[in-house]
């Protein structure tokens, strides 16, 4: 999983990730947006979960964030309705709108997000 953090013209960091993780760098740009005590908070919750068979969720606005001990998914709030609302025969597009990872390798993003913008 790579990623890369910028910041925009008007200095606020932006996540880029790589194909299949889009929707992780999403969330940190919709969800966190420099936050970090919600990074404290999921990073807590990783330690709760972790050799347990609890999970935690965190729904914000625009994504979800589930984690258990082994893994991480992201998923778009706009997922969350029924097929009847889709036409027989149509789809919609979620490659972006739906990661999965490990635990690990998502702290690691965590942590990374929490040097740049500490500036080193």
């Amino acid at each position: 999983m790579d990623y890369e953090f910028m910041r925009d013209v008007t200095g606020v960091v932006k996540v880029r990730m790589s194909m299949g993780h889009e929707a992780i760098g999403h969330w940190f740009n919709e969800e966190v947006k420099e936050n970090l005590v919600l990074l404290d908070e999921v990073e807590q919750a990783a330690r709760t979960v972790k050799g347990s068979e609890r999970h935690w969720q965190r729904t914000g606005h625009e994504y979800t964030l589930w984690l258990d001990g082994e893994e991480v998914m992201v998923r778009a709030n706009q997922l969350d309705f029924s097929g009847d609302e889709i036409e027989e025969g149509m789809s919609y597009y979620d490659e972006e709108s739906l990661a999965m990872c490990g635990v690990e390798d998502f702290l690691q993003v965590v942590a990374a997000y929490k040097r740049f913008l500490a500036g080193k």
